[in-house]
C-alpha cells in the first residue's frame, strides 16, 4: 500500500468518525451546526453584502469548530470519553483540545432575531423585518436568520447649540471635527462616539466635571424621505458645575506616599514650598525639581486632559514609583479652581539581582553567563538610575568547525541615567516621557581559547528622547571603543599569514564618535491592518578630530592619539519593518535591511567591530553567524579543520518575510524567505569576488524554511528549521541548488539543514 493511499484511508477513518459524532448525543439532544443569514430587500447590494458580514459575528452561540466540514475537536471530545478527575492526560485532551457540543437546546431564535433587528435600526435602517426559523436534518439543527431591511437613512443637516451660553460655545467650537458628516449613513455607534469626542475637546477647556452624559443628539427622521437631521444639545439636567470651566489652585504633591496611610496633614509633616508646588516629604527623599520638570501643570493654568495624562505618564516613566494616584478637588478657599494631589509610593531605592543566563546560537555555541546587577533608583535625590553590572561568562562550540576554539568573558560596565536633558542648552519635550541623559564606563576581557584575547574599553555619554509614543530620538554626544589584543598565539599568527582578513580582528582600535538614530513605529496599533517600523542612525568617527588634525587629507603616515591609530568612517543603517494582518490570528511580516560604511582619511579600512556581518538566528536562518559573503567569496578554512572566521563586509542588503500564525494555544508557527549578502567597496585580493558591483543581485544568498514558536507571555521561545536554496559562493550557473534538495538524505541534511533556538522573534 503507498503513501497516498494510506493518507486517503486515514482521512476517510477521520471523515467517519467525524460524522458520527452524533451518536454520543443523549436522548433528545440535537447538534448545532451554526447559523445562515439572508438579507433581502431594496437595500443596494453592497450594504446587504456589509449586513450580511457584520450581522454573523452578532448571533450566539457559535458551532463547533469545523475543518474541511469536519469538526475534529468534537471528535477528540467524543474519543477522550468520561473523565473520573478534574486533572490528567484525558482530562487535558477531552477539555483543552476537544471541545464540548454546542447543543440545539442553547440557541434562542428570539433572541437573535431582536440582536439582528437592533442592529439593523441602530444601523438607520428604520424599517427592518426580521424572522427567524430552524431547520433539522437528523440529530442536526441549523438557523436561518432571515433581514429585511429598508432603505438607510442619511444625514442632511447636524444642528450644534447655537445660544450665546459658554457651554453651548464651547460644544459648537468643537464642530469643525465632528464625526457626523452629511449625506452619511445614520449610526448609533457614531452618534455615541461624537458625545465621547466633544466631552474630550471640553476637556481641554478646563470643563472638569462635563461628561458625555450631559449631551444629547435628537434624532428628526420627518424632515424627508429616508433623511434625518441630527441635534445636538446640552441636557438640562446637568449640573451647573459641569457647565464651568475650572483652573489650577494648589498642586500638592506626596512623593513617600504609602498605600495603607491616611495623606491627611499631621503635626509632623514636613512642607516644602517649591515653585507652585506644595511637597509633604517627611523623609526628603527627592529634589522639588523633578516636580517641576515633571508635572505640566502650573498654578492659574486652565484644566486640560491632554497635561492632565502627560503628568501621570511622566511620573511613571521617570521609573521610581511603584503606584502613581491622582486626584482632583474642587478649591474651598476659591471659585471654578481646582486642587491638585498627587501620591508616589516608591520603588524600593537599591536593589541587587544576580542572573544565570543559558545561551545558544546558530554557530553551535552553548553556554552560560552570570550577571550580578546592583542599582539605586535615587542616587542622588533626582530620580536618577545608578546601575552597576559584572558579568561572566562561557561559550563551547560542542560540534563544529570551531570545536575547541571556546570563548570567555569577563567585564563590568556601569551606567548612569538622569531624567532630564543635562545640556548647556534649553530642551523641552512636550509629551508623556520623560527625556534622558546616559552616561556609561565598562570594560570586557574576552579570551578565544587557543587564539588569542581582548581587552575593550567602552564610554558613552548621550541623550534619548521621545516625541510621541511613535517616535524616538538617540543621541550618543560621544562613544568611545578602545580595543587592544593579549595573548595572540602562535597558532592564530600562522592562520593569519594563512588568510590576512584575521589580523583585522585583533588589531589595536580607537573608535570615538557621535552617532544618531530615529526610531518611527506605529506598530502598537493593533487594529490597524497594515503596521510599519523604522530604525535610521548615523554613526561618524573621528570627524572633528581629523579635520583639526589634517587627518581628513590623505597622508603617507598614520595619526595617533595616544599612541593608538583612530579611525575614521561614516556609517549609516536603514531598518525598514511591514506587518501585514492576514487575520485574527495570522499576519505578514516583512523586513529590508539596507546599511553601508565608508572609511576615509586617518583609515582605509571600517573597523571590524563596525563592520557589517550576516546570517544567523535573526538574519539569513539558512547559513551559520556571520559566515556569508563577502559578495562570492568563500574562507577556504570552511573545508579544513582551521578556525573559521566571521566575515565582515562594509555594505549589507537584507530582505527576510515570514507568514506567522497561531497553530494552538501557545503554538505558533512560521515560514519565512530570507535573502541577502555583505560586500567590501574596495578590492580585497584576499578575498576575491567580495566587491560590490553592479551584478550584486546575483550573489545574494537565499534561504527558506519554517519554525515554531511559544508564546510564554513573559518570553518567546523560538525554534527555525532552515536551508539554504541559493549558495553565492558557488560557481555562476550553479548558485540555485533547489533541484539538490533532499530531505531524506542524512548527507544533505548535516550539510544543508540549520537548527537555530533563539529568544523572540527575528523582527
Amino acid at each position: 500500500m503507498n503513501k497516498n493511499t494510506v493518507i486517503f484511508f486515514l482521512f476517510l477513518a477521520l471523515f467517519i468518525s467525524s460524522c458520527s459524532n452524533t451518536k454520543y448525543l443523549a436522548e433528545g439532544e440535537m447538534l448545532y451546526t451554526g447559523a445562515k443569514i439572508k438579507v433581502e430587500g431594496e437595500t443596494p447590494k453592497k450594504e446587504r453584502k456589509v449586513l450580511k458580514t457584520e450581522m454573523e459575528e452578532l448571533v450566539r452561540p457559535k458551532p463547533n469548530a469545523t475543518l474541511l466540514g469536519l469538526r475534529p475537536k468534537l471528535f477528540i471530545y467524543n474519543l477522550a470519553g468520561t473523565t473520573k478527575k478534574e486533572k490528567g492526560w484525558r482530562y487535558w485532551l477531552k477539555n483543552k483540545v476537544g471541545e464540548a457540543p454546542v447543543l440545539a437546546s442553547q440557541v434562542d431564535l428570539e433572541y437573535n432575531k431582536s440582536i439582528l433587528q437592533n442592529y439593523s435600526e441602530n444601523k438607520g435602517y428604520f424599517n427592518t423585518r426580521t424572522t427567524a426559523d430552524s431547520t433539522q436534518n437528523g440529530k442536526r439543527v441549523s438557523a436561518v436568520y432571515t433581514v429585511n431591511p429598508a432603505l438607510q437613512y442619511k444625514i442632511r443637516n447636524i444642528k450644534f447649540p447655537d445660544d450665546s451660553s459658554a457651554i453651548a460655545t464651547a460644544v459648537r467650537n468643537t464642530s469643525r471635527r465632528s464625526l457626523l458628516k452629511k449625506e452619511e449613513g445614520y449610526s448609533l455607534d457614531v452618534i455615541k462616539e461624537e458625545r465621547i469626542r466633544i466631552d474630550n475637546r471640553l476637556k481641554e477647556k478646563g470643563y472638569y466635571y462635563f461628561g458625555p452624559d450631559y449631551l444629547k443628539i435628537q434624532v428628526d427622521s420627518t424632515v424627508a424621505n429616508h433623511q434625518v437631521d441630527l441635534i445636538v444639545k446640552v441636557k438640562d439636567e446637568a449640573p451647573r458645575i459641569s457647565k464651568e470651566q475650572f483652573k489650577i489652585n494648589k498642586i500638592i504633591i506626596y512623593p513617600n506616599y504609602s498605600i495603607e496611610s491616611d495623606p491627611v496633614k499631621t503635626n509632623t509633616e514636613i512642607v516644602t514650598k517649591y515653585k507652585d508646588f506644595t511637597i509633604i516629604d517627611n523623609e526628603n527623599t527627592f529634589k522639588p525639581q523633578i516636580f517641576d520638570r515633571t508635572l505640566y501643570f502650573k498654578k492659574d493654568d486652565l484644566y486640560n486632559r491632554t497635561n492632565h495624562n502627560l503628568s501621570l505618564n511622566r511620573l511613571v516613566n521617570l521609573g521610581t514609583f511603584k503606584f502613581v494616584k491622582n486626584e482632583f478637588k474642587t478649591a474651598d478657599t476659591i471659585g471654578n479652581y481646582l486642587d491638585a494631589y498627587y501620591y508616589l509610593s516608591p520603588l524600593t531605592k537599591k536593589s541587587i539581582r544576580l542572573e544565570l543566563l543559558a545561551k545558544t546560537n546558530s554557530a553551535n555555541y552553548n553556554g552560560t553567563e552570570l550577571n550580578l546587577n546592583w542599582s539605586n533608583r535615587n542616587a542622588f535625590k533626582g530620580a536618577e538610575l545608578l546601575t552597576v553590572s559584572v558579568f561572566g561568562g562561557y561559550e563551547v562550540q560542542v560540534s563544529g568547525q570551531n570545536n575547541g576554539y571556546n570563548v570567555f568573558r569577563l567585564g563590568s560596565e556601569v551606567n548612569l541615567v538622569w531624567p532630564r536633558i543635562i545640556a548647556p542648552f534649553t530642551f523641552k519635550v512636550s509629551s508623556g516621557f520623560v527625556p534622558k541623559t546616559k552616561a556609561t564606563i565598562g570594560y570586557e576581557f574576552q579570551n578565544r581559547t587557543q587564539l588569542y584575547s581582548l581587552s575593550t574599553f567602552k564610554g558613552l555619554f548621550g541623550y534619548s528622547w521621545k516625541a510621541s509614543e511613535r517616535k524616538e530620538h538617540n543621541l550618543s554626544v560621544t562613544e568611545i571603543t578602545y580595543a587592544k589584543p593579549q595573548n595572540v598565539t602562535d597558532l592564530y599568527q600562522q592562520q593569519i599569514l594563512a588568510n590576512p582578513s584575521l589580523g583585522k580582528v585583533i588589531e589595536k582600535q580607537l573608535i570615538f564618535g557621535p552617532s544618531y538614530s530615529y526610531i518611527y513605529t506605529n506598530t502598537m496599533q493593533k487594529r490597524k491592518k497594515n503596521t510599519f517600523y523604522y530604525k535610521g542612525s548615523i554613526d561618524l568617527s573621528a570627524t572633528l578630530t581629523g579635520l583639526l588634525s589634517g587627518a581628513n587629507i590623505d597622508k603617507k603616515d598614520t595619526l595617533k592619539v595616544f599612541g593608538v591609530p583612530f579611525s575614521q568612517f561614516v556609517k549609516i543603517e536603514n531598518e525598514f519593518r511591514h506587518y501585514y494582518k492576514l487575520g485574527q490570528n495570522s499576519q505578514l511580516a516583512s523586513r529590508i535591511l539596507v546599511g553601508a560604511g565608508f572609511a576615509y582619511g586617518n583609515s582605509k579600512e571600517m573597523p571590524f567591530i563596525k563592520q557589517f556581518f550576516i546570517g544567523g538566528t535573526n538574519s539569513l536562518r539558512a547559513f551559520r553567524a556571520r559566515s556569508i559573503g563577502p559578495g562570492s567569496f568563500l574562507d577556504p578554512a570552511t573545508n579544513t579543520n582551521s578556525f573559521l572566521a566571521d566575515q565582515s563586509g562594509d555594505l549589507k542588503i537584507e530582505f527576510n518575510t515570514e507568514y506567522r500564525a497561531k497553530i494552538y494555544g501557545i503554538v505558533k508557527g512560521a515560514i519565512f524567505l530570507d535573502a541577502g549578502n555583505i560586500w567590501l567597496l574596495n578590492d580585497n585580493p584576499d578575498k576575491p569576488g567580495s566587491k560590490f558591483t553592479k551584478n550584486f543581485m546575483n550573489e545574494m544568498a537565499l534561504g527558506t524554511g519554517v519554525g515554531l514558536r511559544f508564546d510564554l507571555s513573559f518570553l518567546v521561545l523560538r525554534t527555525d528549521f532552515a536551508f539554504p536554496i541559493r549558495k553565492p559562493y558557488l560557481p555562476e550557473g550553479q548558485r540555485w541548488v533547489i533541484d539538490a534538495i533532499n530531505i531524506g538524505s542524512s548527507s544533505w541534511r548535516k550539510e544543508n539543514l540549520i537548527f537555530n533556538l533563539a529568544i523572540g522573534y527575528p523582527f
